[in-house]
């Protein structure tokens, strides 16, 4: 016996009702379940699609899905932090690594300038202000995704996740360490000021990464990441 279209459309409806909300993982849970019930059905023939899937469930123990969920989430996490790895290292090779020297030296003299933390502060909030903007946008369009239950994959929640997450610890961070300084940038000595620099360069480096380059090519990542993401988006 061998299940039909609707058989497969009613797993993928029963890990949502199981709290499995990423496509990529409900697909990887029905393949499992569906492959299952149809070996249970050779021994069982008589049995029911439904008493075959909750037999199939069963097997999953007391937490269901949830040890599933958490390997994937573990996977795509690893993925995750090998993207952004690879698309800040880029910024240390040429012809980037030009940019990235003249951010670090545009900080390095803004530090010998006097009330240096001040400009830097202004900066910083004109920044988390367009920030705020931009994850508003990305909000709106993830609910209207999910207002029209349309298959939202694990990775692509993770872009936008880790891009508002990362923004808000460096905005923290940051304004924390401009107030810890009680003395004046520009009284500090070089190697100091080396080394702050360093700090801010590296700072919006993953900053941009994770909040622009990333989000950007998104699409092309989820593209390289599963083969069949293409297909499910033009449905």
């Amino acid at each position: 016996m061998k299940l039909t279209e609707n058989h497969i459309e009613e797993l993928y409806k029963f890990t949502r009702q199981h709290y499995v909300y990423h496509y990529d993982v409900q697909t990887e849970l029905v393949d499992h379940l569906a492959n299952d019930i149809e070996e249970i059905w050779v021994e069982y023939p008589n049995l029911s699609f439904d008493d075959a899937r909750d037999t199939s469930f069963k097997k999953f123990g007391i937490f269901g899905f949830m040890d599933v969920i958490e390997a994937k989430q573990k996977q795509m996490n690893k993925r995750y932090f090998k993207i952004m790895w690879r698309f800040f290292t880029e910024w240390f090779t040429f012809p980037k690594v030009v940019t990235t020297l003249g951010i670090f030296l545009l900080f390095f003299c803004i530090l010998k300038i006097p009330n240096a933390k001040y400009i830097l502060l202004s900066v910083l909030f004109i920044l988390v202000i367009f920030d705020l903007r931009k994850q508003t946008i990305a909000r709106k369009n993830q609910k209207i995704k999910t207002k029209k239950e349309e298959k939202i994959f694990l990775l692509e929640e993770m872009i936008g996740g880790a891009r508002n997450s990362f923004s808000g610890l460096l905005f923290i961070n940051v304004f924390n360490m401009m107030n810890a300084f009680r003395v004046s940038f520009n009284s500090l000595e070089d190697h100091w000021l080396f080394l702050i620099s360093f700090s801010l360069t590296v700072v919006v480096l993953f900053f941009y990464v994770t909040g622009f380059l990333i989000p950007e090519k998104a699409e092309e990542l989820l593209q390289e990441t599963y083969p069949e993401y293409k297909l499910v988006k033009n449905l």
